[in-house]
C-alpha cells in the first residue's frame, strides 16, 4: 500500500550509503539508485546529492523521509484496527532477537502466540544492529535487543520501544578455581585475569569492555569466541575467564561455575523490546509484547 521506493528511501538513510542499503534490501546498488531517481522524477526534485565520492540526501528527500514516517506509522495503526475487526492475528508474526533472546524467550512467545491467536510465527536470530532493519524493511514485527550505544535511540519516530527485562551479569569460572567457592565477587577484583570475550565490534564485546572499564581497568584478552558455548569450552581448559549474562544458557557439559558479581551498580545488561510505531495494537503484536514481559519476569 505504501510506495516501495519509499522504502528504498529510508534504507538510504539507515545505512548512510546506496550500497548499503542494497545490502540490507537484497537490492543491486544500480537497482537502488535507479529507484529514487525515478521517484524524484515524479516529483520534480533531486533526492540524492553527490557529495565526494557518495551521496547524501538532498532537503526535499529528508522532508519527504520525515513524512514518510509518518505515513508508515499510520498505516500500522490502520492494519492493527483492520486485524482486531477480523479476529484475527493478522498472518505471519516475525519475531526477531539476538541470540540469547532467539533461545530463552522467542520460543516460548512463539509458542503462546500460536496457541491464543492461531497465527503463523517465524522466529529471526539477527544482532540488535540488524533487528532494527528487519522491522524497517517489514521482515519482523517485534524485536528483542540488547540496549548499545550503536542503536536508534529511544526517541527514533519510526520506532516504539520499551524496556523489558534488567539481566545480571556472571562470572564464569572453571570448576575448582578459588573463585567458584565465593558467593560473589567484585568485578574490580578480576582486573589482572585472562579473559575471553567475543571480537571487537561486536556486542558482546561493547558489553564486557563498557563494564570492565566501569570498575577501573582494561581487560587482558586471551582468546576471542563468540558462541556461549566455545567461551564455557574454554573457561572449562583453564584458558581464562568470561562474563556472562544470566539468560545465557551454558552447556551443562563443560566443568564451570557461575559466581555472581557485585558492584556500584551491578553488572547488567538491559533488553529492550522494539516495534514499528503504531503497531503496538496489533493482535498479535500485542500478544507477543505481553508473553515478551511475562517470560522475562519469570526468569
Amino acid at each position: 500500500m505504501i510506495d516501495r521506493r519509499l522504502q528504498v528511501l529510508r534504507m538510504v538513510a539507515q545505512r548512510g550509503t546506496v550500497t548499503g542499503a542494497a545490502e540490507a534490501l537484497s537490492y543491486t546498488p544500480s537497482a537502488v539508485s535507479q529507484q529514487l531517481r525515478t521517484l524524484g522524477r515524479e516529483l520534480g526534485v533531486d533526492l540524492l546529492v553527490h557529495d565526494g565520492r557518495g551521496v547524501r540526501l538532498s532537503p526535499a528527500a529528508q522532508v519527504l523521509l520525515d513524512r514518510t514516517d509518518e505515513l508508515v506509522s499510520r498505516w500500522e495503526e490502520i492494519r492493527a484496527e483492520v486485524a482486531r475487526v477480523a479476529e484475527t492475528g493478522g498472518g505471519v508474526l516475525r519475531l526477531a532477537g539476538f541470540s540469547t533472546a532467539a533461545s530463552a524467550l522467542l520460543p516460548e512467545v512463539a509458542a503462546r502466540v500460536h496457541a491464543e491467536l492461531g497465527a503463523e510465527v517465524q522466529i529471526v536470530e539477527a544482532d540488535p544492529e540488524e533487528c532494527f532493519e528487519l522491522l524497517l524493511t517489514g521482515r519482523a514485527d517485534v524485536a528483542v535487543v540488547v540496549a548499545l550505544s550503536t542503536l536508534p535511540p529511544s526517541t527514533d519516530s519510526r520506532f516504539e520501544q520499551r524496556p523489558l527485562v534488567e539481566d545480571p551479569i556472571d562470572l564464569l569460572v572453571r570448576a575448582g578455581d578459588p573463585l567458584a567457592s565465593r558467593e560473589s565477587v567484585p568485578l574490580r577484583d578480576l582486573a589482572g585475569e585472562r579473559w575471553i570475550m567475543d571480537r571487537p565490534g561486536r556486542p558482546y564485546h561493547e558489553l564486557l569492555q563498557t563494564a570492565c572499564t566501569g570498575a577501573g581497568f582494561t581487560p587482558t584478552v586471551a582468546h576471542y569466541a563468540a558462541e556461549w558455548d566455545t567461551g564455557a569450552a574454554l573457561v572449562g581448559a583453564g584458558l581464562g575467564i568470561a562474563l556472562v549474562p544470566r539468560l545465557a544458557q551454558i552447556p551443562t557439559a563443560y566443568p564451570v561455575v557461575r559466581v555472581p558479581l557485585h558492584g556500584d551498580p551491578a553488572p547488567a545488561r538491559y533488553l529492550r523490546t522494539g516495534i514499528r510505531r503504531g503497531s503496538a495494537d496489533h493482535p498479535g503484536i500485542a500478544t507477543a509484547l505481553g508473553a515478551l514481559r511475562e517470560a522475562a519476569a519469570a526468569r
